[in-house]
Formats: structure tokens, sequence, C-alpha cells
């Protein structure tokens, strides 16, 4: 697979606050602002939220689902940032851009820097991320 600098790809997903609770169960994540309606209404939120590991899993997902498709690839290190809530009703756009590939002999692909984000409804930057993976025809 041929990965270029310039590169973008992007997916909408629809959270709901059924979703949003079951991811964080799940997780281990028993905070009420997830799970509680009533709670999460004397917060500084007003609603309930997503849980900072869901929506970090939701975009390093998109990283994986984008390129297995075409090729093998494996997460070398991520960082975020989280910047705004995600609600737990909310449309979000989730979107990477590579930045920079580097091809590697020694581990027989390219490693691929990229900077990502997602969105709120109202086009606001909730998380931004960097990540570096690498991208080969076999793992």
């Amino acid at each position: 697979m041929r990965v270029c600098p310039r590169e973008r790809f992007s997916a909408e997903v629809k959270l709901t606050s059924a979703l949003v609770s079951a991811y964080a169960d799940g997780a281990g994540d028993t905070n009420p602002v997830h799970h509680d309606s009533a709670f999460a209404a004397t917060t500084r939120y007003g609603r309930p939220i997503a849980s900072g590991t869901h929506t970090t899993a939701l975009l390093l997902g998109l990283t994986a689902s984008y390129y297995s498709k075409r090729a093998a690839m494996v997460g070398l290190e991520f960082w975020v940032r989280f910047r705004r809530p995600i609600y737990a009703d909310e449309t979000i756009r989730l979107e990477w851009l590579v930045v920079k590939v580097t091809p590697n002999l020694k581990l027989r692909g390219d490693i691929v820097e990229l900077r990502g984000r997602i969105q709120n409804q109202n086009g606001e930057t909730a998380l931004g991320a960097k990540g570096r993976i690498l991208v080969t025809d076999h793992l």
C-alpha cells in the first residue's frame, strides 16, 4: 500500500446515551457523568458526556480500520489532548491527516505520522491527536 502525505480519511459516529454508558461499563469507568443523566445535569457539562477512553478508542479504531483494508498496520504511539467535552447525544466527526511518511527498511514498511481530531457537531475540535504507525505488507 502506498501512503502519501496530505492523505485524509474520516468518519462520522452517532453517539447515544446507551452506547456511551455501555462503553464506560465495559472499560470499568463508573464515573456517573457517563451513566446518570440526573447527576450529569448538576455538573459543568449539564448532560452526560462520553469518556475520554471511548472517544480516543473511536479515533484509533478509525486508523486501524482504514489501513487494514489494504495493508497491515500497527500503532507505534499516540498522543491525545482533550479540549472540549463530547456529549453522549452528539454526532461527531473523526479525521486523520498524514503529515509525513518515512520508509523504514528494518521494519519493512513505512512509518506514518498522523495528526487527527474529533469535531463535535458544532464543528469545534473536541479532541486533538498525533500518532505514529507502521504500515507494511506484512507484520
